[in-house]
């Protein structure tokens, strides 16, 4: 599987605030402790395992061991979970949606990131151990995000209408009723043979024989990763909630994040970066069986919205947060806080989207000392086939090009390709230059035409493009089957002019490679590349 890099800048798909850290700009690195380093990750684990609760590791063994019970589980996870007990131990960790079937391929880069950097740091530092922790995100409520994945180009969905008892709750919570609809579907368009079975029985294993939808992708990826000794959790647990009652004490009689939050929120914005998350006086939610809704302080008085359930004292409010923690939900700002409560963690791996909030958090981290992270961005891949390579050799298109914008594409390679030049920069050049000599006129004989000599060079200059640009579509239509094939190829690989990544799902290409798949992506990958990866299938 050949491997091309480009930076991630020159793909066009990435903030400036990601570009600037991976840059290492200095206007933002008081909004992170250290940049992903061998040096910096041998500090923090160190560091981590000083730290970390004895306590905290044995009840999140306990946690791990039960939600592993009924689970066929490699010799390689049950090592890591053994591992965890032990103060020589830190955790990689990434997090991720419980989307349909796993949602779209970038679930893939995610956690073989997380594989292969806790792998590499094993083998440096033989003295520490270095788990992989994948953080399902089983409290999420939002699951018009997660009922669904795309393939071939074809959208396959979880008819909310299935479950009315509970569709506002904690999407790890529904029940898996409704799913042999889907199943049906994918068998048909799986067609046959030996991918295309294991295909629908990974899906008919995980869905219809798991009785929720955290079950369900516990199973689902623990099949296609339990090899690498990946750890798989669900903090939606009494026990692990327990370790976060003092925090949430803190943030209902405080409002830590709030204020730690809304401060660096404006020293990003400041910075010209777009905040990605608002935090709330209260960033916690009230968590039932049937819904997860936002706990709110009106008048004095603790109260659910769009609930009756109120708290006629303080005290009552915070009796029941520590007799029942499990009520008591972390929303996107104070959850980043409960995953490094729970889990010696040295580095988180996401998206961008993702770091971007992380970036909001480092004041509150300091403020109630929980030590802050690394922060990793994932793995980023466009995979293309053999056919799809040599079709870009042929029309000569860079691996930078294929990321422009159509049009720019398309108008670039027709310049390239044309026989005749139409590029008018030379021309617009010298009328600028006549148009200087007669500003210099105007302002010698009479200043009052300046006006008029401006809007006389604007004109010819739009006049230019005009024809410029009529040039170029007259070229389009000559080269009509050269653009064809170049639209075609770029639509192939960038679906809905989207990344690949973000749109098909991992079944599309695991239909035609199986499990040389996942074994190229883990070979070729390197976590720490800071690149946007390229691979040849």
């Amino acid at each position: 599987m050949p491997i091309d890099c480009i930076p991630f800048e020159d793909t066009g798909y990435f903030s400036n605030l990601v570009c600037d850290y991976l840059k290492q700009e200095e206007k933002l690195a008081s909004f992170y402790r250290s940049f992903p380093s061998d040096a910096a990750f041998l500090t923090h684990a160190k560091e981590r395992n000083k730290q970390f609760p004895k306590t905290h590791r044995r009840i999140l063994v306990e946690v791990l061991k039960e939600q592993y019970q009924n689970i066929e589980t490699s010799s390689e996870t049950q090592q890591a979970i053994q591992l965890l007990a032990e103060d020589t131990t830190v955790t990689i960790t990434t997090g991720h949606q419980l989307n349909l079937f796993s949602g779209p391929l970038y679930f893939l880069y995610k956690i073989i990131s997380t594989i292969n950097l806790s792998e590499k740091l094993s083998e440096n530092y033989k003295d520490i151990n270095v788990v992989p922790v994948f953080w399902m995100a089983t409290e999420d409520h939002d699951f018009e995000e997660i009922n669904h994945f795309t393939l071939h180009g074809k959208k396959f969905k979880w008819s909310p209408e299935r479950y009315s008892d509970n569709a506002d709750g904690a999407v790890g919570r529904f029940t898996t009723e409704g799913l042999e609809d889907v199943l049906k579907l994918l068998k048909a368009e799986l067609g046959v043979g030996h991918q295309a079975e294991y295909l629908v029985k990974l899906f008919e294993d995980a869905y219809l024989n798991h009785n929720t939808l955290a079950e369900a992708t516990r199973y689902l990826t623990n099949e296609l990763f339990a090899k690498f000794g990946l750890v798989i959790l669900d903090a939606d647990h009494p026990k692990l909630k327990q370790l976060f009652v003092p925090t949430v004490l803190d943030e209902l009689q405080h409002q830590t994040s709030y204020k730690a939050v809304t401060n660096t929120s404006k020293q990003l914005e400041s910075a010209n970066y777009p905040v990605q998350v608002s935090a709330r006086e209260i960033n916690l939610f009230y968590l039932t069986e049937t819904s997860r809704e936002r706990i709110v302080n009106v008048d004095g008085t603790f109260g659910v919205v769009d609930s009756d359930k109120i708290w006629n004292t303080d005290q009552e409010l915070f009796e029941e947060v520590s007799a029942h923690p499990e009520r008591f939900s972390p929303n996107v700002i104070m959850r980043p806080l409960y995953q490094e409560t729970i889990l010696p963690n040295i580095c988180y791996i996401g998206g961008g989207g993702e770091l971007a909030y992380w970036f909001e958090l480092k004041t509150y981290f300091d403020k109630v000392e929980v030590p802050f992270p690394i922060l990793l961005l994932r793995n980023s891949v466009l995979l293309r086939t053999d056919k799809q390579y040599e079709k870009q050799q042929k029309l000569r298109v860079s691996n930078e090009e294929l990321f422009l914008k159509q049009h720019e594409l398309i108008n670039r390679k027709v310049r390239q390709i044309s026989n005749i030049n139409i590029d008018f920069s030379t021309q617009k050049a010298h009328l600028k230059d006549q148009f200087e000599a007669m500003y210099a006129l105007a302002e010698k004989t009479d200043a009052t035409f300046l006006g008029a000599v401006k809007a006389q060079e604007v004109k010819q200059l739009k006049g230019l493009d005009h024809l410029e640009q009529r040039l170029l579509k007259a070229q389009r239509l000559k080269l009509k089957d050269e653009v064809s094939r170049l639209v075609a190829l770029q639509n192939e690989l960038f679906p809905l002019k989207s990344l690949q990544e973000r749109t098909i799902n991992f079944s599309e290409f695991y239909l035609e490679y199986g499990d040389q798949l996942i074994n190229e992506l883990k070979e070729n990958l390197d976590p720490l590349s800071h690149e946007f990866s390229i691979l040849t299938l």
